[in-house]
């Protein structure tokens, strides 16, 4: 038997409070990918969500994990300093469909610093077809944490779903 990294606790642990609330009816897990790069000896995994009762059903949210081999030496290794790099660092990704107007990047911008705080790391990125003349436009929207999330956070980490959930209902108000 082997003994779990953090990032397999975290992962565990985050994966089961979205299912929990898959299970529940609030939201519907659309995709889920578990990843090891060999090149790197980095892991990721991802799990993608909308809310059920949504009228937007191209909004989601991604919850994406990462750690990298550094994390991972740290702690079978014992290196000096393991308690500080055992852990994976966190982003929160979301997917909006909406018109390409400034009012909505401000107001989506606005919405993300209320909730997730000014302090964060804010990106909003917009991926549009130039050959399709549309008025809307898919945009990104990523929180970053800028830190590495440890396992003495994991309770942290589960609240933070139902952060994710509000968030993505109160971002479906702003581009509706």
């Amino acid at each position: 038997m082997f003994d779990p990294t953090a990032f397999d606790n975290i992962k565990v642990v985050v994966e089961g409070a979205i299912y929990d609330k898959d299970l529940d009816g609030e939201v519907l897990v659309t995709k889920r990918e578990d990843l090891v790069d060999l090149a790197n000896l980095s892991r990721a995994f991802n799990l993608a969500f909308s809310i059920v009762q949504s009228n937007k059903s191209d909004s989601y949210a991604e919850f994406k994990l990462r750690a990298d081999l550094k994390n991972l030496a740290s702690e079978l290794l014992e290196m000096d300093h393991a308690s500080t790099l055992a852990g994976c660092m966190v982003t929160i990704h979301f997917y909006l469909t909406h018109g390409n107007e400034e009012k909505i990047f401000l107001n989506i911008q606005k919405v993300l610093e209320d909730i997730w705080g000014k302090d964060r790391k804010i990106e909003q990125a917009v991926k549009i077809n130039p050959l399709k003349r549309k008025d809307t436009i898919v945009n990104e929207a990523i929180v970053h944490f800028n830190r590495l999330v440890l396992e003495d956070q994991i309770e942290d980490l589960t609240e933070m779903i139902d952060y994710v959930v509000l968030t993505l209902k109160q971002l479906e108000n702003v581009i509706k």
